[in-house]
């Protein structure tokens, strides 16, 4: 009876003894379960999306980069299929990927408060990506008094990327920074068709009398960039708060547009040559191991 109990009771220690208490090697106490590695997590961010849905403004719709006055998607940096641009989505996706899993749903004049509409038509196509480029209608505007308030441009956002996460929440986002628009009148404003055609009303708020050096044009002009600055923190701040969003750390806020680089009708939207350096700046952002800091 004795043996027979004790070989029972050696019996339940081996049974147990998988979860039984030990000493680990700086002698804490630790289980063979607790012991196990963890697999490791599977990443957030997948740097090779199968499809990508594009919103924003005249700059995703190549607005005067191939004529005058007019949108030119095919060269958009987003989604283009012009094989000189080389797009985000081709180099993502390969030409015949971004003809077919690509869409823009960007429109020329759209500000930051028609993002919402456009984030819930592209989260009907459920795409691996979103690209963002918005915010310079919302500082362009006919006088530095009536640019959107930053409270509101940066609720316009919020409401865009909540949108977006009702229907399709395991979308990515990237978002670029708003252009440093005092760069812009800078590069252009030494080119006297690109004066002219300023006088017509484009981006008045920075770009009227392009040559007026006076105090109060360079007050207005610090004004409108300090309100970009402004939409760049904001959309810095509510992208870090989504774990499927990455901004671009200010690249586009910080590239120096070149005079090839902008449009020549207009010396203010990209050019073909200056989609090209935004599809490059969002590749490398997109596929990059860790986000920018």
């Amino acid at each position: 009876m004795a043996a027979a109990l004790a070989g029972l009771l050696l019996s339940l220690g081996a049974v147990t003894g998988c979860d039984a208490a030990s000493d680990g090697p700086d002698g804490s106490r630790r289980t063979a379960q607790s012991a196990r590695p963890s697999p490791s997590p599977t990443p957030v961010w997948d740097r090779s999306p199968d499809s990508i849905a594009a919103v924003g403004d005249s700059i995703t719709r190549g607005f005067d980069a191939c004529g005058v006055l007019a949108d030119c998607p095919e060269v958009s940096w987003a989604t283009g299929t012009d094989a000189s641009v080389r797009s985000l989505a081709v180099q993502l996706l390969g030409p015949a990927g971004a003809a077919e899993r690509s869409w823009n749903f960007a429109r020329s004049g759209a500000t930051a408060g028609d993002l919402a509409g456009q984030m819930t038509r592209a989260a009907e196509k459920k795409p691996d990506l979103v690209t963002v480029l918005a915010g310079a209608n919302d500082a362009c505007r006919a006088t530095a008094e009536q640019m959107t308030p930053v409270a509101e441009f940066r609720s316009s956002f919020e409401k865009a990327l909540a949108a977006l996460r009702r229907a399709s929440p395991k979308s990515q986002v990237y978002v670029a920074s708003v252009p440093d628009l005092k760069r812009l009148w800078s590069t252009g404003r030494g080119h006297p068709l690109g004066r002219q055609v300023w006088k017509l009303g484009v981006c008045a708020s920075m770009l009227a009398d392009a040559e007026d050096d006076g105090p109060e044009a360079r007050q207005r002009r610090a004004a409108v960039r300090q309100r970009v600055v402004d939409y760049n923190a904001a959309l810095k701040d509510v992208c870090a708060r989504d774990r499927r969003c990455r901004y671009d750390g200010g690249a586009v806020f910080g590239f120096h547009f070149t005079r090839e680089q902008l449009s020549r009708w207009d010396l203010f939207h990209p050019s073909r040559d200056g989609q090209q350096r935004l599809a490059e700046i969002a590749y490398r952002r997109v596929t990059a191991a860790e986000p920018p800091a």
